[in-house]
């Protein structure tokens, strides 16, 4: 399974980092995991987040123990997939629909304004505009939290 793991990270292609950087990643997300107390979704949400931030690691190169049980590790494998996979999609093609060079690689909250934000100064896009194509794809597009 790690294999295959590894090729979806190779899709998504987002940036490698030290050792230091993932442990610190991997730590945070954990925490956030811990502290989810309200609904079964969230939870179910957050450790979606433990098992993405361990399996970047893991394709970044660095080797950590995994920081779950193997079965909460595959439940949160069950969720991250999915809603990795649409937050990438969803800012492709908001990223073309800016400017139709632009080759976004980005998974983090759209609905949260202030990333959207930070991921248009990044990618050197027009922010205005980029918002307003997040804004419209918010519309109809599935996320999962």
């Amino acid at each position: 399974m790690i294999g295959l793991l590894h090729l979806w990270h190779s899709l998504l292609n987002m940036p490698k980092y030290d050792r230091a950087w993932h442990e610190q990643d991997i730590a945070d997300e954990l925490k956030e995991y811990n502290d989810a107390h309200d609904t079964f979704l969230h939870r179910w949400s957050e450790l979606s987040d433990v098992a993405y931030t361990y399996t970047r690691a893991r394709w970044s190169g660095h080797d950590f123990p995994r920081p779950l049980p193997l079965h909460l590790f595959l439940i949160g494998v069950l969720y991250m997939i999915p809603k990795i996979s649409l937050r990438w999609w969803f800012y492709r093609i908001a990223g073309k629909r800016t400017n139709p060079h632009a080759r976004l690689h980005e998974v983090r909250n759209p609905k949260k304004i202030e990333k959207v934000r930070v991921i248009s100064e990044n990618y050197h896009l027009d922010t205005i505009r980029f918002e307003q194509e997040c804004r419209k794809l918010l519309r109809w597009w599935p996320l999962l939290d």
